[in-house]
């Protein structure tokens, strides 16, 4: 079943009215943070909180992450004890480097809840088909691209093009797509500019992603809108699955459909196009 991602909004877990609003918000996905957004002297209040926040419930359909900090740092082991207590739909674990890492965050967690890895380091890129197969073997099925990492340890200037960060993304894509994972863009730092996140967004379909992941709630809407399939473009999809249920059609692997060559790679894209469509849309009833 497809699941929508189209926005992953990260919260500050140490605020308490942020936890409180995120209940309300449209954001697919809903990332209680313990480590970025969170200074040392609150990281335990915010774990607290952030407990608190998935045992309480209310969030409906919103898919409910925590981000821990990592397993190296004096807060992560408590972080990780705490969620799988706690039960989130998924835990999102930081600077993934390779296997290993996984496989440490998998036994911590026990299977209580599903894993998710950020992929924000020099290493993970080269390794990242080694971190797809143990993703595999460990049941983390999202990857998250944490991009404001990635450029300061390349030490390069992305721009508005993100150039710089374009074989990173492509790769973390390709790799995703190999091992059957969802993958998810970086974030969008200028928070008034609605204009430059519209067109990253745009950019992130094409490179592949599933979704985007915010810093702020104004801008789930473009997120929405950006990795929603256009209407057309569904509209298609169902032209070309319903010419090859023709009992004419069986068993051919071309077809002309309304003036143009499909094969079969195209039936199995435009399936797939039209289940994250029926997702979104159940989604959003519900």
């Amino acid at each position: 079943m497809v699941r929508p991602r189209r926005s992953a909004l990260y919260l500050p877990a140490s605020n308490p009215r942020a936890l409180e609003k995120a209940r309300t918000l449209p954001a697919d996905v809903v990332i209680l943070d313990l480590e970025d957004s969170v200074g040392p002297e609150a990281k335990d209040d915010a774990r607290i909180l952030a407990v608190q926040a998935v045992r309480g419930g209310g969030f409906g359909g919103r898919e409910l992450v925590v981000r821990v900090n990592g397993l190296d740092t004096p807060w992560g082991q408590a972080d990780l004890a705490a969620a799988a207590e706690a039960s989130p739909d998924a835990v999102l674990v930081p600077k993934v480097g390779g296997p290993h890492d996984l496989s440490r965050y998998a036994q911590a967690l026990g299977g209580a809840s599903r894993l998710w890895a950020m992929i924000e380091t020099c290493r993970a890129v080269f390794r990242l088909d080694a971190i797809g197969e143990a993703s595999v073997d460990t049941g983390c099925d999202v990857w998250v691209i944490g991009a404001n990492d990635l450029v300061k340890e390349m030490r390069c200037r992305p721009g508005t093009d993100r150039a710089p960060l374009l074989p990173a993304l492509s790769l973390s894509v390709m790799a995703a797509r190999a091992h059957g994972l969802t993958v998810l863009d970086g974030v969008y730092n200028a928070i008034p500019d609605l204009d430059g996140l519209a067109r990253e967004c745009a950019q992130g379909v094409d490179l592949g992603f599933d979704g985007k992941t915010l810093i702020h709630p104004t801008h789930i809407e473009t997120a929405n809108r950006a990795f929603t399939p256009d209407e057309a473009e569904v509209e298609w999809a169902r032209a070309v699955v319903a010419a090859f249920d023709l009992a004419e059609n069986a068993g051919k692997g071309v077809l002309k459909v309304e003036g143009r060559m499909v094969e079969r790679l195209h039936l199995d894209q435009a399936r797939r196009l039209i289940g994250v469509a029926d997702a979104i849309a159940a989604h959003e009833v519900a």
